[in-house]
């Protein structure tokens, strides 16, 4: 298992090695001239010139790169070229942000459509059947913007029961320990806060949980189903055992292994940024602080959140791995 995990990781170093030249070579394909963003269109050229000197951006795109790479291997992201602030010092809390809206997503996601799978095939061809995998097409197809807008109408403008933007109150802010606003509220004792971070989750953690939500569900039931079918599970039957640990217990653990697929894939997908929500919502997330480099033509910031990013994606795909071995025994990467 050990010598597994090491070769995964070393692994990793040719998929960021890549990812870096290609995410290099199309942001400086990117029309646009940072400098020219930064100082405005009526700054001298003069300005511009010295601006480009200091940032390296007038020396060639190759030299450019082999300096970042350099950085990076001392640990060094740079510093931003819009704020001139350390990436590594200012991406935290956005990374934070995301990480907490993503969790939070998926604990739904993967809680109510685990069990609508289950249930859907246990209760196959049923009326919940056919309702809980037509309302599943309908969450895969809906667009997630108009979804967070209609919660914000419906919510928090008619009903008024939940704040439709931000993370926390601002007049009462959570005291940043982890940047992890649930985790930090619990950490100070202040449960008032505890639930009105609570409450700045829900809109948008059901809207960017309703397309996870609904691919896990389809799985679920798909996999279920094959594993209801089985000789063993006929057999459990066939002796008298209770339904519900039939199905909860041993067919569900034999069913979980593309449910886990999905589920880590899903977080992969969550975690790599939602700027449609985090925009909607103006959540201060990664996804919507590299959207703002973009616009800004703030290259170190969009190259290092790319590479943030799929660095995590590698190391979540290597946890499902390892799940494998713990749900079945019969996997063995030794």
């Amino acid at each position: 298992m050990v010598s597994y995990i090491i070769r995964r990781l070393l692994m990793l170093i040719p998929v960021l090695v890549g990812m870096s030249i290609i995410v290099f070579s199309i942001i400086h394909a990117i029309p646009g001239d940072p400098a020219e963003t930064i100082l405005g269109d009526k700054a001298s050229e003069e300005s511009k010139e010295a601006l480009r000197e200091e940032l390296g951006l007038n020396k060639p795109v190759y030299v450019q790169y082999f300096t970042y790479v350099g950085r990076l291997l001392q640990g060094d992201l740079g510093n931003s070229i819009r704020t001139n602030t350390p990436i590594v010092q200012e991406i935290g809390p956005y990374l934070a942000a995301t990480l907490e809206l993503t969790l939070f997503s998926m604990a739904i996601a993967v809680f109510v459509g685990v069990n609508a799978g289950i249930l859907s095939a246990w209760k196959q061809n049923s009326l919940f059947d056919y309702a809980s995998m037509i309302i599943a097409l309908i969450g895969v197809s809906m667009p997630i913007f108009w979804l967070g807008l209609m919660e914000q109408w419906i919510f928090a403008l008619e009903l008024k029961w939940l704040p439709s933007l931000g993370r926390m109150n601002a007049r009462d802010p959570v005291e940043a320990i982890t940047h992890l606003y649930l985790i930090d509220a619990m950490l100070s004792g202040r449960w008032d806060q505890v639930w009105t971070v609570t409450k700045h989750l829900i809109l948008p953690g059901i809207a960017l949980g309703t397309i996870p939500m609904a691919i896990i569900a389809r799985m679920t039931r798909s996999s279920m189903l094959e594993v209801l079918r089985s000789d063993y599970i006929r057999t459990a039957r066939a002796k008298g055992l209770n339904q519900l640990p039939v199905v909860y217990k041993h067919a569900l653990k034999n069913a979980l292994i593309p449910v886990v697929t999905v589920i880590g894939l899903q977080t992969g997908l969550l975690l790599g940024g939602a700027v449609l929500t985090e925009t909607i919502f103006a959540w201060p997330g990664v996804g919507r602080y590299i959207f703002e480099a973009i616009s800004f033509r703030d290259y170190p910031v969009i190259q290092s959140g790319i590479l943030i990013i799929a660095v995590i994606f590698v190391l979540i795909n290597l946890i499902v791995d390892l799940l494998y071995a713990l749900i079945d025994p019969r996997i063995n990467y030794r």
